[in-house]
């Protein structure tokens, strides 16, 4: 098969791959989750534990080093068997805290200490960057093979292969991995695909394996039989190697980045672990299921000194079984991809919110409360970051050479990546564990990691120079890399785990004892240690003077318009209250933290809160000595809270209520006094003219006709009044006819437009519409739905005081149900007014600012109330805006 083949296959490929993706995200978008959501595809997205490492290397591993490849297989299963319980709690913090990374974890376990979320991160990204080298080392070197080794002899082309195959994984990742900014929203389409990714690559090695104990290995029999006379099945390593290995693969089962991402993040059900807990090891017995006849056979058909690492492509390349060859390909493919796609997005969910956002909010004057799609610096941060990443994966895999220095980096990165550990662990059962503990002991084992295991990975070629290695840096021996403090003779890696873990958890455990947690700490370790317990987490705000339209609008920049109103509207709802703006409670400001924090994270979240909160955060101490001296106080107290909760809600009720009256009372006396000028200025005009008229002998024609025009014009003025107190009066008492009928919102504004055109003094107002989503058809009342648009409308070019008056209208979706926006561009409606605007006495402005006698959004209430439907107003959006909500039972799609 020729590499051009080769490529085009594989550019085939990763087009399904697109095509799965976009296919899951746009049936995720409708609501039609079905089996993307069920448990067999969250089980086989876990299966990118198996990357490149395990397709190909684990039969170089088992011709190396015998039957201990299972210990990579082995860490895993014993944690879905053995530690269920601590995956279902993570997965249920994970829930309830909205946490978006194994980084965002630690940080919000830890007080929200963006400084562990940045440790963290740093730890993650160099851990994982040399694991990325290494897939693409898997992939070049299997282009390689099939090159012929024509790749391999030109250096540059080998090295233009690994940059082409960066390239289009970053791309897939930013374009199918960036999409959604919550975290509870997921990745439908990038899990989809990964599962497909699983199947793929486990029907290729179960492929291969059938094949190369059936036809190359001459049979089942014979297969076993050299199998047995074989070395690889002997036992070569001692107890403490493979116990390291058994711990330092379950260790970064929990901790790497791309597991706690699919595992944690995109878990939808936590009922789907008790199946993965079983369907999982079983996935990885089938991967490892013919590792050993592969590495037997291999040894035996190829030539002598043939890498065993790509005995899965080179076996059906020697018996010129091209088809099975590439499905073997495509399988190595499929696990290296899915590791790089998984792992660029968990760094980059990582790398914007503990870094990227922090430095934006602190450099950006006003912080959280300045104007600005927050959206799109988080977005455009994660997209950065799956490119840098990827540029750092391919600059290791560059400047290591490949070959011998790339073949333990998978080992090197789980021991990095493991140091998370001991503060994860500690955080989710120890309540006692600090903030400070966990900086320590991660800094330290951290550090250990990179002078024994990362650092000697370059080979003494490379960073460190062939003198520290065997005399120790400026020669002291007890700091030699690989025989720290003087101990020699342990493996390599034995070495690394041993010091590195070790000083990591002596070091957190003993900083935690001599150091005492901050009151949010202590909250949030009381949240994690009893999640079983609590389903939410603890109060961490005290009432606050914040105004809840500030909320409202930094929630919109993160959220998104339509999400953030409804959490407001729902809080209000909840707290019987009519609109969009609730009453800022410690419950409310802590449900919206938990909301923000599936966006940037839970210490940005905590951040901007202080900052538009003017840093209000509770303090604990005071309660805790209350509950200390007396624990029936506390139930008392807490009987006396809810009465005076509830007293206090229904104060506030009738607070309102008669604010409400008075603010009516004033207006119904300004509407009587406006209304009495209304009818006795035309009946005035009448009156005069009609005098002149009848006592006009000697009137000319044209004066004649000038006073007729008058009477006829301030007849029509006087008419008009009088018809808008009929029609309200006729639809609060429910005598009104509705002549329902087909029609599309389109049509419906091209009236309302067309009846508001005017060429009048100041600037005109120009409209900016949404076609596309006008053309959705309903069935209503026209005359009286355009009414309506024509009152919002008319009042927009009323009392819109922008320089350049404009207009938006958008036709959205809402909760199944059509709802058209009436947006302006001016100062909006002052909030204390915003509560009696739709009374028949209300007039926002002075009465004798604009004309008319304030009846007009009384109106519009009433026909839409007589519709079905609805009219409210959207506090927060700048100018005055409107929603218009029609019934859902009435809408239908275009």
């Amino acid at each position: 098969m020729s590499f051009d083949v080769l490529v085009t296959l594989c550019l085939a490929y990763v087009l399904l791959l697109f095509a799965v993706a976009f296919w899951a995200d746009k049936r995720a978008a409708r609501g039609r989750m079905g089996w993307i959501r069920s448990p067999a595809v969250y089980t086989l997205s876990l299966s990118i534990y198996c990357t490149a490492w395990t397709f190909y290397g684990a039969v170089g591993y088992a011709a190396r080093s015998g039957m201990e490849f299972v210990t990579i297989y082995l860490g895993p299963t014993l944690v879905m068997v053995g530690w269920w319980t601590v995956l279902r709690r993570l997965v249920r913090i994970g829930r309830i805290q909205r946490i978006t990374s194994v980084a965002d974890l630690i940080s919000s376990r830890y007080g929200k200490s963006n400084l562990l979320g940045v440790l963290v991160t740093v730890l993650a990204v160099v851990g994982t960057t040399p694991y990325i080298a290494l897939q693409l080392q898997s992939v070049t070197l299997s282009f390689d093979v099939f090159a012929g080794g024509g790749v391999r002899a030109d250096g540059d082309s080998l090295t233009q292969t690994a940059l082409f195959i960066a390239g289009g994984l970053a791309i897939f990742t930013i374009v199918f991995g960036t999409r959604n900014l919550d975290a509870n929203e997921r990745h439908h389409g990038v899990v989809t695909a990964i599962a497909v990714e699983a199947v793929v690559k486990l029907v290729a090695l179960l492929a291969v394996g059938i094949f190369v104990v059936f036809v190359a290995g001459g049979g089942a029999g014979a297969t076993l039989e050299a199998i047995d006379a074989s070395e690889i099945s002997e036992w070569h390593a001692g107890p403490a190697r493979w116990m390291t290995m058994i711990f330092l693969s379950g260790a970064a089962f929990l901790c790497l980045p791309r597991m706690f991402q699919v595992m944690v993040v995109e878990n939808s059900d936590e009922r789907h672990l008790a199946i993965a807990s079983w369907a999982f090891p079983l996935y990885l017995f089938l991967m490892s299921l013919f590792v050993v006849p592969i590495a037997v056979v291999g040894l035996d058909v190829l030539p002598e000194g043939a890498n065993p690492d790509l005995f899965v492509l080179t076996i059906p390349l020697a018996y010129d079984r091209d088809a099975l060859a590439m499905l073997a390909f495509l399988g190595g493919f499929s696990s290296a991809t899915s590791m790089v796609i998984v792992a660029a997005i968990a760094l980059s969910t990582m790398v914007s919110n503990h870094i990227v956002m922090p430095i934006w909010l602190n450099a950006r004057k006003g912080g959280a409360t300045v104007s600005g799609d927050v959206r799109t610096v988080v977005i455009q941060a994660r997209r950065l970051s799956i490119a840098g990443v990827l540029a750092l994966g391919y600059l290791y895999y560059v400047f290591s050479g490949g070959g011998t220095a790339l073949a333990a980096i998978g080992l090197i990165s789980f021991t990095g990546l493991a140091q998370v550990l001991p503060a994860m662990l500690g955080g989710i059962f120890w309540r006692g564990a600090t903030r400070a503990g966990a900086a320590a002991g991660l800094s330290a084992g951290f550090a250990i990691w990179l002078w024994t295991s990362f650092l000697p990975s370059f080979g003494e070629a490379g960073l460190l120079s062939a003198s520290v290695f065997t005399d120790g840096p400026f020669g002291l021996s007890l700091l030699r890399p690989q025989a720290l403090f003087g101990i020699e003779g342990l493996d390599p890696v034995v070495h690394s785990v041993l010091w590195s873990l070790l000083v990591n958890a002596v070091i957190f455990c003993l900083v935690s004892v001599l150091t005492f947690p901050t009151p949010v700490e202590r909250l949030q370790g009381a949240a994690f240690v009893n999640v079983f317990r609590y389903s939410e987490g603890a109060p961490g705000w005290t009432g606050s003077a914040v105004e809840a339209e500030d909320l409202l609008m930094m929630s919109q920049r993160l959220l998104g318009t339509a999400e953030a109103q409804l959490l407001f509207e729902g809080e209000a709802a909840g707290q019987g209250k009519s609109g969009y703006i609730p009453d800022v409670t410690p419950a409310f400001l802590e449900k919206l933290e938990r909301k923000l924090a599936g966006s940037v994270g839970a210490a940005t979240a905590h951040a901007m809160l202080l900052q538009i909160t003017g840093g209000v955060s509770v303090t604990v101490e005071d309660l805790m000595k209350v509950a200390d001296e007396a624990q029936q106080i506390l139930e008392y107290s807490s009987q006396l809270e809810a009465k005076s909760q509830e007293l206090g809600r229904t104060a506030r009720q009738l607070k309102e209520a008669n604010d409400k009256l008075v603010a009516l009372s004033v207006q119904k006396d300004g509407f009587l006094s406006q209304i009495s000028h209304e009818l006795r200025t035309p009946m005035t005009s009448i009156r005069s003219f009609s005098e002149i008229l009848m006592h006009g002998e000697t009137m000319t024609p044209e004066e004649r006709q000038r006073y007729s025009s008058i009477i006829h014009d301030e007849t029509i003025r006087l008419t008009r009044l009088l018809d808008d107190l009929l029609d309200l009066s006729v639809l609060e008492n429910g005598q009104v006819t509705l002549n329902e009928a087909d029609w599309t919102l389109e049509a419906i504004l091209d009236r309302a437009v067309a009846a508001t055109e005017r060429a009048g003094p100041g600037p005109a107002m120009t409209i900016d519409r949404d076609r596309a989503g006008e053309r959705t058809r309903i069935r209503t009342d026209g005359d009286r739905l355009a009414q309506v648009f024509i009152n919002l409308i008319a009042n927009a070019q009323k009392y819109c005081d922008a320089d350049a008056p404009r207009l938006r209208i958008v036709v959205r979706e809402r909760q199944g149900r059509p709802v058209v926006d009436f947006m302006d561009n001016g100062s909006g409606i002052p909030q204390k007014a915003q509560a009696v605007i739709f009374e028949k006495f209300a007039r926002v402005s002075d009465h004798r600012a604009a004309g008319g006698a304030g009846l007009g959004l009384a109106i519009c209430r009433e026909v839409m109330h007589r519709l079905g439907g609805g009219i409210a107003y959207l506090p927060g959006q700048g100018g005055a805006a409107f929603r218009v909500t029609l019934p859902r039972r009435q809408a239908e799609a275009a």
